[in-house]
């Protein structure tokens, strides 16, 4: 069974950091590209990187260009997500994405001081 479990998130200050993590399971990870999108209240899904199978491809939405970096363990079938220079709209519920039609559950992140 298709399966992604998402970590990380919590509460920070603008300009702090969080790592997220997603653990993958029932599939051939490393044969996936992958995805992180985040949803904030009120508002609708957005795309916020992806990252090709091999990790040689990574792009990013405009609003985390330079702040954030997507990248990928296929030995341990799990994506990050590092966030850096945090700020408050970046608060949203954070999940990640298999073109399995496969989403976790996601985490929270709330930047606020």
């Amino acid at each position: 069974q298709v399966q992604l479990v998402e970590s990380g998130g919590g509460l920070v200050q603008p300009g702090g950091s969080l790592r997220l993590s997603c653990a993958a399971s029932g599939f051939t990870f490393s044969s996936y590209a992958m995805s992180w999108y985040r949803q904030a209240p009120g508002k609708e899904r957005e795309l916020v990187a992806v990252i090709s199978s091999s990790s040689g491809t990574t792009k990013y939405g405009n609003s985390v260009k330079g702040r954030f970096t997507i990248s990928r363990d296929n030995a341990k079938n799990t994506m990050y997500l590092q966030m850096n220079s945090l700020k408050p709209e970046d608060t949203a519920r954070y999940y990640c994405y298999a073109p399995l039609d496969t989403w976790g559950q996601g985490t929270q992140v709330t930047v606020s001081s």
